[in-house]
Protein backbone atom coordinates (compact mmCIF):
# COMPACT_ATOMS: atom_id res chain seq x y z
CA UNK A 1 0.00 0.00 0.00
CA UNK A 2 1.17 3.65 -1.08
CA UNK A 3 2.39 6.05 1.74
CA UNK A 4 -0.34 8.33 -0.22
CA UNK A 5 -3.10 5.75 0.35
CA UNK A 6 -2.56 4.66 3.77
CA UNK A 7 -2.99 8.81 4.15
CA UNK A 8 -5.80 8.97 3.01
CA UNK A 9 -7.30 6.09 4.63
CA UNK A 10 -6.52 7.96 7.65
CA UNK A 11 -8.27 10.82 6.90
CA UNK A 12 -11.83 8.94 5.18
CA UNK A 13 -11.24 6.77 8.78
CA UNK A 14 -12.20 10.08 10.95
CA UNK A 15 -15.23 10.92 13.21
CA UNK A 16 -18.44 11.59 12.00
CA UNK A 17 -18.60 15.63 10.99
CA UNK A 18 -19.81 18.13 14.01
CA UNK A 19 -22.87 20.52 12.76
CA UNK A 20 -20.73 22.67 13.72
CA UNK A 21 -16.99 24.08 12.97
CA UNK A 22 -14.38 23.48 15.83
CA UNK A 23 -13.26 27.08 17.27
CA UNK A 24 -10.19 26.75 15.84
CA UNK A 25 -9.98 25.32 12.04
CA UNK A 26 -6.96 24.39 10.35
CA UNK A 27 -7.65 24.21 6.19
CA UNK A 28 -5.18 22.65 3.98
CA UNK A 29 -4.33 20.76 0.67
CA UNK A 30 -3.55 17.73 -0.12
CA UNK A 31 -3.69 15.19 -3.05
CA UNK A 32 -5.78 11.80 -3.48
CA UNK A 33 -3.61 11.77 -6.38
CA UNK A 34 -0.37 14.28 -7.08
CA UNK A 35 -0.53 16.27 -9.62
CA UNK A 36 -4.17 15.20 -10.68
CA UNK A 37 -6.62 15.58 -7.92
CA UNK A 38 -6.65 17.17 -4.67
CA UNK A 39 -8.73 17.73 -1.93
CA UNK A 40 -8.92 19.43 1.06
CA UNK A 41 -8.61 18.83 4.72
CA UNK A 42 -10.07 20.12 7.64
CA UNK A 43 -8.84 19.95 11.27
CA UNK A 44 -10.25 20.85 14.97
CA UNK A 45 -6.76 22.63 15.96
CA UNK A 46 -7.18 22.56 19.20
CA UNK A 47 -7.48 18.58 19.51
CA UNK A 48 -5.16 17.87 16.28
CA UNK A 49 -7.86 15.93 14.98
CA UNK A 50 -9.78 15.30 11.38
CA UNK A 51 -12.57 16.75 11.09
CA UNK A 52 -13.76 16.07 7.47
CA UNK A 53 -12.18 15.64 3.90
CA UNK A 54 -13.47 17.69 0.80
CA UNK A 55 -13.33 16.47 -2.87
CA UNK A 56 -11.56 19.31 -4.20
CA UNK A 57 -10.18 22.74 -3.15
CA UNK A 58 -11.84 25.49 -4.56
CA UNK A 59 -13.33 28.31 -3.00
CA UNK A 60 -17.07 27.19 -3.63
CA UNK A 61 -16.61 23.21 -2.18
CA UNK A 62 -15.13 25.03 1.00
CA UNK A 63 -17.67 28.04 1.55
CA UNK A 64 -20.65 25.95 1.33
CA UNK A 65 -18.76 24.30 4.22
CA UNK A 66 -18.56 26.77 5.90
CA UNK A 67 -21.68 28.30 6.02
CA UNK A 68 -23.25 24.51 7.00
CA UNK A 69 -20.83 24.24 9.82
CA UNK A 70 -20.82 27.64 11.38
CA UNK A 71 -18.55 28.59 14.54
CA UNK A 72 -14.98 28.76 13.71
CA UNK A 73 -13.59 31.88 15.53
CA UNK A 74 -9.69 31.37 14.04
CA UNK A 75 -8.92 29.81 10.85
CA UNK A 76 -5.46 28.93 10.01
CA UNK A 77 -4.46 28.26 6.29
CA UNK A 78 -1.96 28.27 3.43
CA UNK A 79 -1.57 31.07 1.41
CA UNK A 80 -3.97 29.75 -1.06
CA UNK A 81 -6.45 32.07 -2.59
CA UNK A 82 -9.48 30.30 -2.60
CA UNK A 83 -9.35 29.51 1.19
CA UNK A 84 -9.35 33.20 1.84
CA UNK A 85 -11.78 33.63 -0.33
CA UNK A 86 -14.05 31.12 0.87
CA UNK A 87 -13.47 32.66 4.48
CA UNK A 88 -13.86 35.80 3.60
CA UNK A 89 -17.72 35.05 2.04
CA UNK A 90 -18.99 32.33 4.24
CA UNK A 91 -17.14 33.36 7.68
CA UNK A 92 -16.28 37.13 7.66
CA UNK A 93 -15.71 37.24 11.27
CA UNK A 94 -13.43 34.52 11.54
CA UNK A 95 -10.24 35.50 12.21
CA UNK A 96 -7.31 34.41 9.43
CA UNK A 97 -4.07 33.26 10.73
CA UNK A 98 -1.40 32.12 7.88
CA UNK A 99 0.23 28.66 8.33
CA UNK A 100 4.21 29.08 9.53
CA UNK A 101 5.10 25.42 7.97
CA UNK A 102 3.37 27.33 4.09
CA UNK A 103 5.46 30.85 4.83
CA UNK A 104 8.46 29.07 5.58
CA UNK A 105 7.95 27.05 2.50
CA UNK A 106 7.69 29.94 0.17
CA UNK A 107 10.66 31.84 1.89
CA UNK A 108 12.59 28.84 0.90
CA UNK A 109 11.16 28.57 -2.48
CA UNK A 110 12.17 33.07 -2.79
CA UNK A 111 15.59 32.10 -1.50
CA UNK A 112 16.17 28.74 -4.10
CA UNK A 113 15.03 30.98 -7.07
CA UNK A 114 17.58 33.59 -5.81
CA UNK A 115 20.54 31.13 -5.71
CA UNK A 116 19.29 29.63 -9.37
CA UNK A 117 19.20 33.25 -10.76
CA UNK A 118 22.87 33.69 -9.60
CA UNK A 119 24.87 30.66 -10.65
CA UNK A 120 27.32 32.44 -12.40
CA UNK A 121 28.03 34.33 -9.45
CA UNK A 122 28.75 30.70 -8.30
CA UNK A 123 30.55 29.73 -11.15
CA UNK A 124 32.80 32.30 -11.42
CA UNK A 125 33.72 32.15 -8.17
CA UNK A 126 34.78 28.67 -8.27
CA UNK A 127 37.07 29.13 -11.48
CA UNK A 128 38.85 32.24 -9.86
CA UNK A 129 39.54 30.17 -6.87
CA UNK A 130 40.70 26.87 -9.05
CA UNK A 131 42.50 28.33 -11.58
CA UNK A 132 42.26 26.74 -15.41
CA UNK A 133 43.27 23.06 -15.35
CA UNK A 134 45.93 23.09 -17.91
CA UNK A 135 47.14 27.22 -17.57
CA UNK A 136 50.05 25.99 -20.65
CA UNK A 137 47.80 23.63 -22.78
CA UNK A 138 46.99 24.49 -26.70
CA UNK A 139 43.55 23.01 -26.60
CA UNK A 140 41.90 22.05 -29.91
CA UNK A 141 38.48 24.21 -30.39
CA UNK A 142 35.98 22.10 -29.81
CA UNK A 143 32.10 22.84 -31.63
CA UNK A 144 29.70 24.47 -28.86
CA UNK A 145 28.15 22.34 -26.65
CA UNK A 146 24.25 22.42 -26.63
CA UNK A 147 21.97 21.47 -24.06
CA UNK A 148 21.79 16.80 -23.88
CA UNK A 149 18.96 16.02 -24.93
CA UNK A 150 17.43 13.78 -22.17
CA UNK A 151 13.82 13.16 -21.17
CA UNK A 152 13.71 15.82 -18.05
CA UNK A 153 15.00 18.23 -20.49
CA UNK A 154 12.77 17.73 -23.43
CA UNK A 155 9.99 17.41 -21.08
CA UNK A 156 10.44 20.69 -19.52
CA UNK A 157 10.58 21.97 -22.53
CA UNK A 158 7.75 20.93 -24.06
CA UNK A 159 5.70 21.73 -20.82
CA UNK A 160 6.84 25.07 -21.14
CA UNK A 161 5.51 25.72 -24.08
CA UNK A 162 2.32 24.13 -23.47
CA UNK A 163 1.95 25.90 -20.68
CA UNK A 164 2.71 29.23 -22.25
CA UNK A 165 0.42 28.65 -25.09
CA UNK A 166 -2.53 28.57 -22.40
CA UNK A 167 -1.25 32.11 -20.77
CA UNK A 168 -1.68 33.48 -24.22
CA UNK A 169 -5.10 32.30 -24.50
CA UNK A 170 -5.97 33.83 -20.96
CA UNK A 171 -5.99 30.72 -19.66
CA UNK A 172 -6.51 30.62 -15.49
CA UNK A 173 -3.71 29.29 -13.43
CA UNK A 174 -6.41 26.41 -11.91
CA UNK A 175 -7.68 25.68 -15.56
CA UNK A 176 -4.09 25.16 -16.96
CA UNK A 177 -3.62 22.86 -14.15
CA UNK A 178 -6.29 20.71 -14.95
CA UNK A 179 -5.44 20.30 -18.67
CA UNK A 180 -1.53 19.57 -18.03
CA UNK A 181 -2.26 17.80 -14.69
CA UNK A 182 0.22 19.76 -12.99
CA UNK A 183 -0.33 21.85 -9.37
CA UNK A 184 -0.99 25.29 -9.30
CA UNK A 185 2.89 25.95 -7.98
CA UNK A 186 4.11 24.38 -10.93
CA UNK A 187 2.27 26.20 -13.02
CA UNK A 188 2.82 29.47 -11.32
CA UNK A 189 6.82 28.69 -11.26
CA UNK A 190 6.72 27.65 -15.07
CA UNK A 191 4.86 31.05 -15.92
CA UNK A 192 7.23 32.90 -13.58
CA UNK A 193 10.70 30.80 -14.52
CA UNK A 194 12.65 31.86 -17.87
CA UNK A 195 13.17 28.84 -19.76
CA UNK A 196 16.97 28.86 -19.51
CA UNK A 197 16.36 28.94 -15.60
CA UNK A 198 14.11 26.38 -16.19
CA UNK A 199 16.39 23.94 -18.12
CA UNK A 200 19.52 24.60 -15.94
CA UNK A 201 17.40 23.24 -12.99
CA UNK A 202 16.42 20.11 -14.97
CA UNK A 203 20.17 19.56 -16.20
CA UNK A 204 21.34 20.32 -12.58
CA UNK A 205 19.21 17.57 -11.57
CA UNK A 206 20.66 14.98 -13.50
CA UNK A 207 23.07 12.78 -11.66
CA UNK A 208 26.56 13.11 -11.94
CA UNK A 209 27.81 9.46 -12.15
CA UNK A 210 30.88 7.81 -11.41
CA UNK A 211 32.48 9.73 -15.01
CA UNK A 212 32.12 13.34 -13.22
CA UNK A 213 35.57 13.58 -11.06
CA UNK A 214 37.16 12.69 -14.28
CA UNK A 215 35.42 14.54 -16.88
CA UNK A 216 38.01 17.24 -16.72
CA UNK A 217 41.05 14.70 -17.21
CA UNK A 218 39.19 13.14 -20.22
CA UNK A 219 39.05 16.81 -21.97
CA UNK A 220 42.35 17.52 -21.16
CA UNK A 221 43.91 14.84 -22.61
CA UNK A 222 41.39 14.94 -25.58
CA UNK A 223 42.25 18.55 -26.31
CA UNK A 224 46.02 17.69 -26.35
CA UNK A 225 45.52 14.91 -28.41
CA UNK A 226 43.61 16.85 -31.10
CA UNK A 227 40.98 14.40 -30.58
CA UNK A 228 43.29 11.06 -31.42
CA UNK A 229 42.95 9.07 -28.42
CA UNK A 230 41.88 5.88 -27.49
CA UNK A 231 39.32 5.14 -25.72
CA UNK A 232 40.36 1.92 -24.69
CA UNK A 233 43.75 4.01 -23.59
CA UNK A 234 41.50 6.74 -21.72
CA UNK A 235 39.52 4.14 -19.95
CA UNK A 236 42.65 2.53 -18.49
CA UNK A 237 44.45 5.98 -17.59
CA UNK A 238 41.42 7.04 -15.39
CA UNK A 239 40.93 3.41 -14.33
CA UNK A 240 44.02 3.81 -12.49
CA UNK A 241 42.96 7.40 -11.25
CA UNK A 242 40.26 6.01 -9.15
CA UNK A 243 37.19 5.34 -11.73
CA UNK A 244 35.10 2.17 -11.55
CA UNK A 245 32.65 3.06 -13.84
CA UNK A 246 32.49 1.42 -17.32
CA UNK A 247 34.05 1.11 -20.29
CA UNK A 248 31.33 2.19 -22.32
CA UNK A 249 30.78 5.28 -20.42
CA UNK A 250 34.20 6.13 -21.07
CA UNK A 251 33.85 5.99 -24.94
CA UNK A 252 30.50 7.57 -25.32
CA UNK A 253 31.88 10.76 -23.19
CA UNK A 254 34.88 10.68 -25.94
CA UNK A 255 32.08 10.71 -29.14
CA UNK A 256 30.50 13.57 -27.25
CA UNK A 257 33.47 15.22 -27.32
CA UNK A 258 34.08 14.52 -30.91
CA UNK A 259 30.38 15.72 -31.76
CA UNK A 260 30.35 18.80 -29.85
CA UNK A 261 27.52 17.91 -27.91
CA UNK A 262 29.04 16.96 -24.60
CA UNK A 263 28.48 18.96 -21.36
CA UNK A 264 30.78 21.13 -20.56
CA UNK A 265 32.63 19.91 -16.81
CA UNK A 266 30.92 22.63 -14.07
CA UNK A 267 32.96 23.66 -11.70
CA UNK A 268 32.53 22.08 -8.25
CA UNK A 269 29.39 24.36 -6.86
CA UNK A 270 26.89 23.46 -4.51
CA UNK A 271 23.19 23.07 -6.15
CA UNK A 272 21.19 26.12 -5.89
CA UNK A 273 18.64 23.57 -3.41
CA UNK A 274 21.77 22.55 -1.54
CA UNK A 275 22.43 25.74 -0.62
CA UNK A 276 18.71 26.69 0.21
CA UNK A 277 18.88 23.94 2.68
CA UNK A 278 21.93 25.54 4.60
CA UNK A 279 20.73 28.69 4.73
CA UNK A 280 17.16 27.86 5.98
CA UNK A 281 18.28 25.37 8.55
CA UNK A 282 19.59 26.70 12.17
CA UNK A 283 23.27 27.59 12.14
CA UNK A 284 23.87 26.00 14.98
CA UNK A 285 23.13 22.69 13.34
CA UNK A 286 25.11 23.02 10.45
CA UNK A 287 28.51 20.28 10.27
CA UNK A 288 31.46 22.24 10.16
CA UNK A 289 32.38 21.84 6.38
CA UNK A 290 28.55 22.65 5.86
CA UNK A 291 29.46 26.25 7.79
CA UNK A 292 32.16 26.91 5.42
CA UNK A 293 30.68 25.92 1.99
CA UNK A 294 28.09 28.45 3.09
CA UNK A 295 30.69 31.14 3.74
CA UNK A 296 31.92 29.94 0.32
CA UNK A 297 28.49 31.35 -1.39
CA UNK A 298 28.48 34.33 0.49
CA UNK A 299 31.77 35.67 -0.58
CA UNK A 300 31.01 34.38 -3.83
CA UNK A 301 27.87 36.44 -4.26
CA UNK A 302 26.45 39.41 -2.49
CA UNK A 303 22.51 38.66 -3.67
CA UNK A 304 22.82 35.04 -2.08
CA UNK A 305 24.20 36.98 1.06
CA UNK A 306 21.74 39.28 1.26
CA UNK A 307 18.44 36.67 0.76
CA UNK A 308 20.33 34.54 3.76
CA UNK A 309 20.21 37.25 5.90
CA UNK A 310 16.78 38.19 5.51
CA UNK A 311 15.84 34.70 5.16
CA UNK A 312 17.42 33.75 8.94
CA UNK A 313 16.28 36.69 9.82
CA UNK A 314 12.24 35.94 8.92
CA UNK A 315 12.54 32.74 10.26
CA UNK A 316 13.60 34.17 13.61
CA UNK A 317 10.41 35.88 13.36
CA UNK A 318 8.37 33.11 12.87
CA UNK A 319 9.93 30.61 15.09
CA UNK A 320 9.68 33.45 18.11
CA UNK A 321 6.49 34.75 16.61
CA UNK A 322 7.76 37.98 16.68
CA UNK A 323 4.90 39.70 14.33
CA UNK A 324 5.16 42.78 15.72
CA UNK A 325 8.71 43.43 13.54
CA UNK A 326 7.56 41.93 10.37
CA UNK A 327 6.72 45.19 8.74
CA UNK A 328 10.14 46.54 9.24
CA UNK A 329 11.21 43.16 7.66
CA UNK A 330 8.77 43.69 4.79
CA UNK A 331 9.88 47.52 4.22
CA UNK A 332 14.03 45.94 4.21
CA UNK A 333 13.44 43.02 1.91
CA UNK A 334 11.38 45.62 -0.40
CA UNK A 335 14.34 48.26 -0.44
CA UNK A 336 17.54 45.87 -1.26
CA UNK A 337 16.49 42.72 -1.79
CA UNK A 338 16.57 40.58 -4.68
CA UNK A 339 13.93 39.99 -6.75
CA UNK A 340 12.53 36.93 -5.72
CA UNK A 341 12.89 38.08 -1.95
CA UNK A 342 11.38 41.23 -3.19
CA UNK A 343 8.40 39.34 -4.11
CA UNK A 344 8.09 36.90 -1.55
CA UNK A 345 7.66 40.43 0.58
CA UNK A 346 5.19 41.91 -1.74
CA UNK A 347 2.99 38.97 -0.85
CA UNK A 348 3.32 39.48 2.95
CA UNK A 349 1.97 42.85 2.53
CA UNK A 350 -1.02 41.37 0.50
CA UNK A 351 -1.72 38.81 3.43
CA UNK A 352 -0.36 40.93 5.98
CA UNK A 353 -3.18 41.07 8.70
CA UNK A 354 -3.16 36.83 8.53
CA UNK A 355 0.84 36.84 8.20
CA UNK A 356 1.07 39.01 11.52
CA UNK A 357 -1.09 36.50 13.15
CA UNK A 358 0.71 33.53 11.74
CA UNK A 359 3.57 34.94 13.59
CA UNK A 360 2.20 35.98 17.04
CA UNK A 361 -0.56 33.69 17.65
CA UNK A 362 0.12 30.14 18.95
CA UNK A 363 -2.22 28.65 15.79
CA UNK A 364 -1.03 26.94 13.21
CA UNK A 365 -3.16 24.60 10.72
CA UNK A 366 -2.30 21.32 12.75
CA UNK A 367 -2.40 18.97 9.40
CA UNK A 368 0.74 17.50 10.28
CA UNK A 369 -0.49 16.64 13.69
CA UNK A 370 -3.34 15.30 12.79
CA UNK A 371 -1.93 13.20 10.24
Amino acid sequence: MTAGRTRLLRLLAAPAVPDRAPRVLGVDEFAFRKGCTYGTVLVDVEVGRVVDVLPDRTSETFAAWLKDHPGAEIICRDRATAYTKAVKEAAPKALEVADRWHLLQNLSAAVEKTCHQHRDCLRKYAEEKTGPEVPEAAPMLLPPAELPRTQIIERTRHRYEDLHRLLEKRWTISAIARRLNLDRKTVRRFRDTDLDQLLASARDRRPNGVLEPFKAYLNTRFAEAQGQVSGTRMFLEIQARGYRGSRQVVRKHLAALRAGTAEPVRADIPSPRKITSWIMRPRESLTESQDQRLLQVRLACPDITRACDLARAFADLVRHRRGHLLLEWIRQAEQDAPKPMKGFAGFLRQDLDAVTAGLTLPWSSGWSKAT
